[in-house]
């Protein structure tokens, strides 16, 4: 695949929401290192967070062919707040805004189609990958004889446990919310509880939506996984035999870019100095620090932040931990008074966004305290990190067992259901033991073995003849005939 004009082309639409875009960007960059040519089609501010990435990757590569288009989304006209381009920017302290809002940037996204539609006709690609929540995309793509193709930012376990439960509804047969029950169908006997299912009435709006988008799925040209087949290989054989038929696992996504300044600045730029950070860990024993981070979207309370405090002081061991920084704006009231000069040495809160990779790739990283969000469960297996599982809402109830009961190599907090409440608290007494038990104890090296040994087959899967490296070449095949 030289610079010829018949470059396999890929166009892709991520959602916008940094959970879906960084995916999406490693995504695009893999295959423009393959000699595809990458486009990415998103909104205005998005498209300035992106372009830093795709300077970095082109400095690394100059051969890289990348590019973004720019479509309008007037967030005001669509009943949104000013500069709303991304579901990062909702910082809505209220709970019930904050979902009647996030409801209305799923729907407002629809705005797109026309644009799609013409970008579609005037540049023709040989394919569209477009995010899970843009349904409307396969009747799009359709019209110009595009193949679309479906991208979840999920694996393959969280998808077929969503098919078997919309199946077979074991939730409907319990006496009661806490009764546990195993997942009809579903390989390896798999115990849930009806208040973690993410069950969405099919009367809601959102029930609505979400049928929209399995049906989309189902006429799409098949779906690409940020995932490797050795880390739920009865998953993927059960994934492509039975719900989707067609589907690429590439991933894990996160372990293609490697070098120190991709890895500091995956998302966006990190609110602490990444060489003081690797400094600070330089100074720990291997295996002593645990990492607690939610993600981009999870909002607690201050309420649970105290506890969350109180029971890293209380554990007595060294941590990172990140607070969203909508939190960090206010008084601070979610941290105890003097605790940051108590756990001064042993303790380091980042306030915004942490090199994530960075962290857990440093030797001194032991355990990784996690809402169980698809990437950052992969970034954990891909550095052999066993994990405390906290799991807040949407897939992470599914991906938590995936940890705890399949892969074996975490900790839970036994959260009982999304968290809306105050009841919902986890107290610091389990915060602190959670932490003790996932760096030491007889079960922490056999839970260290575990981990070590998938971050090994991560690692292996994308090189020349692994797993997703051959599927990749797969799909390649597929579209570019």
């Amino acid at each position: 695949m030289g610079s010829n004009p018949q470059r396999f082309h890929v166009m892709f639409f991520p959602f916008m929401g940094h959970g879906h875009m960084i995916p999406t960007l490693d995504m695009a960059n893999l295959l423009s290192s393959r000699g595809a040519k990458s486009t990415i089609v998103t909104t205005p501010l998005n498209s300035k967070i992106l372009q830093k990435h795709i300077d970095t990757f082109k400095n690394l590569n100059p051969s890289l062919e990348m590019e973004i288009q720019i479509l309008d989304f007037p967030c005001v006209q669509l009943g949104l707040p000013e500069g709303c381009e991304n579901l990062d920017f909702l910082t809505l302290n209220n709970n019930d805004d904050r979902e009647v809002m996030i409801l209305k940037f799923f729907l407002s996204t629809s705005f797109f189609k026309d644009q799609l539609e013409k970008l579609l006709e005037t540049t023709r690609p040989d394919c569209l990958i477009a995010d899970m929540f843009f349904p409307w995309a396969t009747k799009a793509a359709e019209k110009f004889n595009v193949p679309r193709v479906v991208f979840h930012g999920f694996g393959y376990f969280p998808l077929c446990f969503e098919y078997c439960i919309k199946l077979h509804k074991p939730h409907k047969r319990v006496a009661s919310n806490c009764e546990p029950f195993v997942i009809p169908d579903l390989p390896g006997n798999i115990v849930m509880t009806q208040e973690q299912i993410n069950d969405r009435d099919e009367g809601t709006e959102i029930g609505k939506f979400m049928m929209e988008v399995t049906e989309s799925e189902v006429k799409s040209s098949g779906v690409v996984v940020n995932s490797f087949y050795e880390l739920e290989p009865d998953y993927a054989d059960f994934y492509k035999s039975v719900v989707a038929k067609r589907a690429w696992n590439i991933g894990p996504l996160s372990v293609l870019n490697r070098g120190f300044e991709e890895k500091a600045e995956r998302g966006k730029k990190a609110s602490v100095d990444e060489v003081e950070c690797l400094k600070w860990l330089d100074s720990k024993e291997p295996n002593s620090v645990v990492y607690v981070s939610f993600g981009s979207v999870a909002n607690f309370k201050n309420e649970q932040l105290i506890e969350i405090a109180a029971g890293l002081e209380a554990s007595s061991k060294n941590f990172i931990w990140v607070v969203r920084k909508n939190k960090a704006g206010d008084n601070e009231e979610w941290l105890p008074e003097g605790m940051e000069e108590r756990t001064k040495g042993r303790g380091m809160i980042i306030r915004g966004w942490a090199p994530q990779v960075l962290i857990l790739d440093h030797q001194a990283t032991g355990g990784f305290v996690t809402h169980c969000g698809w990437n950052s469960l992969l970034e954990g297996v891909a550095a052999g990190v066993p994990m405390v599982t906290w799991p807040v809402g949407a897939e992470q109830f599914y991906n938590e067992k995936l940890v705890t009961q399949v892969l074996r190599t975490g900790v839970t907090v036994e959260a009982k259901r999304e968290v809306k409440g105050l009841g919902d608290r986890i107290s610091r007494e389990t915060v602190d033991k959670a932490v003790r038990e996932v760096l030491a104890g007889e079960e922490a090296e056999e839970r260290r073995k575990r981990a070590k040994n998938l971050a090994e087959n991560a690692n292996a899967a994308v090189e020349e003849g692994g797993s997703s490296f051959n599927d990749l070449n797969s799909f390649i095949e597929e579209f570019s005939s």
